[in-house]
């Protein structure tokens, strides 16, 4: 389970599935949660995080957004789009930007970003910050950003447009690719919970 932007929601989402915790998520301070009646046990960590320790086999299933998967391109299974935690990646500056030879780009996401300016036939200077990248066109640091966003108000409270979308972006089910196989009744019982929480019908990968 990902602490951070998607997490409040993940728990709304486990209750409407009908997976009961027992153990308040949000407050707790402990780290591995264990879940007797369903036979599994909950590790919560920070979302970029989340698929490497289902690649390696840590846990066989986790929740984590679209953003975290491109950027960090580790080999999981996508097992299921949640339609939760929905927003989309753009590239955003000021009004009055105007283009440049090589603009700087700063982001927390340097391997999505260098790779849509890349397809995109554009040359850049990416510039990755792990703060609000909202502040790097405001103090010079950076022509444009390429952040996620959901509503849009950060970006115009600090006198920044979008400029283009990349893509949208919802949380994804994962599995462990040996799990998927050598598991599967367990994993696909999860799955199939999920798909009954999920808004709209989600899709098996």
């Amino acid at each position: 389970m990902p602490k951070g932007r998607i997490f409040e929601e993940s728990l709304v989402f486990l209750q409407e599935s009908g997976i009961v915790v027992g153990e308040n998520l949000k407050d707790s301070r402990r780290l591995i949660i264990p879940v007797p009646h369903f036979q599994m046990e909950f590790i919560l960590a920070k979302p970029t995080d989340v698929p490497t320790y289902v690649e390696y086999g840590v846990a066989d299933v986790g929740v984590v957004g679209k953003d975290v998967l491109l950027e960090e391109n580790r080999d999981v299974y996508e097992l299921l789009d949640l339609e939760i935690g929905r927003c989309r990646m753009v590239v955003a500056g000021l009004a009055e930007y105007q283009p440049t030879v090589q603009p700087r780009v700063a982001t927390k996401y340097p391997v999505i970003a260098s790779r849509y300016f890349r397809e995109q036939g554009q040359q850049v200077e990416v510039i990755k910050l792990n703060g609000s990248v909202e502040l790097a066109p405001l103090i010079g640091l950076a022509e444009r950003i390429v952040d996620i966003v959901s509503t849009g108000q950060t970006l115009r409270e600090n006198g920044l447009i979008e400029i283009e979308h990349i893509c949208d972006i919802t949380t994804r089910l994962i599995a462990n690719r040996s799990s998927y196989r050598m598991k599967s009744k367990a994993v696909e019982s999860i799955a199939q919970k999920f798909i009954q929480a999920i808004p709209k019908a989600g899709v098996l990968r």
